[in-house]
């Protein structure tokens, strides 16, 4: 092997993982500590970007002086900024370097973190405070592109689902990580007088073990200050442990010029994703914060669009061509066929981690009576209800446990025939879950629908997780190595607005009194792409038989 300086944190000149002898003698090793660095960077990422599904949670039960809808919309805020940042991110492994692209998006996670622990310490601050802080953690949803874009350079073809799956499972255990540890650190004070005061609690919270009752003390800036015990020391592990490949971006070494270069590139394409995200959300979002003119399936192909015109307008040198080359990507069938199957697994994935905690607080903290005459339901806080923060977890962790499975499963007998099976599992149970929703909403004890309700949603995150496998290992054998990754990264990116789209249509449903029509609209959605997943893969005459 031929590196630049030495093995760690150098630019790898020669890179051949197909070839076996190479494979075994050398790349092997590289490939896999790459990986095993890339996992926690991104299981960092994945929770700075998914903690506002928690921390929305117990600003309600701290008496935060915002509705549940506005509530709602600092989940779905963070959700589309960090999808917005997957269009750039899926670009920069080729632009700047694995090892520096991973570095540098790792580091900027202390941002946000710190931000956000500031800012829950002011329970006056105004709403927009706030929603500036959760378009700030989109840096995190962003990770997931330019990771997945660089682990793929590793591995060879076969390996492909499998350490694909591995990097996406358990970098996903961010969310789990994310539900379970905020609960815990916000009990306690862990920086002292440093990390401020505690607040009390208005309404019983709770965490992994149990109920926390009204009362007690929280400290709940350390959903965001607790993150940067982890992000400093991975930080310094991903610029020593990492590597950039010559092969996947010829114009990275590792001259400090050159760093600089890299760095420069990626916070330009950061700070571009955030122009379109802000405007759209500024058209989207109603007064006061907003000026509310368009719907959101207005403002979101609207923001997809402007980012990568942006993008396309405003790149300039080396970058400029290398960008147009990426762009090659949108004239090939098979990158929309894969978009809208991605949204099917992933998509589902983390717009239902994003939703999920709210909706268990909104549905089932509180008893539901129809009042005769005002027509009308009456909502009173339940004293059986079920600690969203105490179970929310779980389905997340079951999803992204098994998602090498999924990978290795498809890796045997191919990722369309996976697809298949879990689309059809997921029209089912999203069904279902929306009929238990409508009887849970319709109750005055509503605790009794709950073990069916979060039985139900932890077989759809089963499916997600197994499907996110599948689909990894469709794309890695229908594209070609240098395809394949922006191809992840785009896929990604448009999958990951469902962690904006699930919080505004469920959260909306729930506004109406009609929480099932949101999981009823899914399940016509998967069905949809059951029948598109066999028409390009699966059917006798398939584009590309079960890739």
């Amino acid at each position: 092997m031929n590196t630049n300086t030495r093995e760690s944190g150098a630019t790898i000149t020669d890179w051949r993982p197909e070839d076996e002898k190479f494979w075994e003698s050398t790349g092997k090793k590289i490939a896999y500590r790459n990986l095993w660095i890339s996992v926690p960077a991104l299981l960092c990422g994945f929770a700075i970007w998914g903690m506002w599904g928690i921390i929305t949670v117990q600003m309600l039960n701290l008496g935060f002086p915002f509705t549940q809808a506005e509530l709602f919309t600092l989940t779905a805020i963070a959700g589309l900024a960090g999808a917005t940042m997957r269009i750039p991110a899926s670009f920069l492994i080729r632009l700047a370097g694995g090892r520096n692209t991973i570095f540098l998006t790792t580091a900027m996670l202390l941002a946000p973190a710190i931000g956000t622990g500031i800012a829950l310490q002011h329970k006056d601050w105004p709403l927009w405070a706030f929603q500036l802080m959760a378009l700030w953690s989109g840096v995190g949803g962003g990770n997931f592109a330019s990771s997945m874009s660089n682990i793929g350079t590793f591995f060879p073809k076969r390996l492909q689902g499998t350490a694909l799956g591995l990097n996406a499972g358990l970098g996903n255990f961010g969310v789990t990580t994310m539900q379970i540890v905020i609960p815990l650190v916000m009990t306690v004070s862990i920086f002292g007088t440093i990390g401020g005061e505690s607040m009390t609690l208005v309404k019983d919270s709770g965490w992994i073990f149990g109920k926390i009752a009204a009362g007690t003390p929280t400290f709940i800036q350390n959903a965001g200050f607790a993150w940067l015990l982890s992000l400093v020391p991975l930080s310094i592990l991903c610029w020593f442990g990492m590597n950039n490949l010559k092969t996947v971006t010829p114009g990275v070494d590792n001259s400090v010029g050159s760093t600089i270069s890299a760095f420069i590139k990626i916070v330009w394409l950061y700070t571009l994703s955030f122009l379109p995200a802000g405007v759209g959300l500024y058209l989207y979002l109603p007064a006061p914060t907003g000026l509310g003119l368009l719907n959101m399936w207005l403002a979101m192909p609207l923001i997809i669009i402007s980012t990568l015109l942006v993008m396309k307008l405003t790149a300039f040198g080396t970058m400029k061509e290398n960008i147009d080359k990426q762009f090659a990507i949108f004239k090939d069938k098979h990158t929309w066929s894969m978009t809208a199957l991605y949204i099917v697994t992933f998509g589902s994935f983390i717009g239902f981690s994003m939703a999920l905690p709210l909706s268990i607080t909104v549905i089932f903290g509180s008893t539901h009576m129809f009042d005769v005459a005002t027509n009308a339901w009456v909502h009173a806080k339940n004293p059986n209800a079920p600690s969203a923060l105490t179970y929310a977890w779980i389905g997340p962790f079951v999803g992204a446990a098994v998602r090498p499975i999924g990978g290795w499963i498809s890796d045997k007998v191919g990722g369309s025939i996976v697809t298949q099976i879990i689309s059809a599992v997921m029209v089912v149970a999203s069904g279902a879950v929306g009929y238990v929703m409508l009887q849970a909403y319709q109750s005055a004890t509503p605790e009794q629908y709950f073990p069916a309700f979060i039985g139900l949603f932890i077989v759809l995150f089963f499916a997600t997780g197994i499907g996110n496998g599948s689909t990894f290992r469709t794309i890695a054998v229908i594209f070609d190595r240098s395809q394949a990754g922006p191809v992840l990264g785009w896929t990604s990116a448009i999958a990951a607005y469902g962690a904006f789209v699930a919080p505004v249509v469920i959260g909306a449903q729930i506004k109406a009194g009609t929480p099932q029509y949101a999981m009823y609209g899914f399940a016509v959605f998967y069905a949809l792409c059951l029948v598109l997943n066999w028409w390009f893969y699966l059917r006798a005459n398939a584009y590309v038989k079960n890739p």
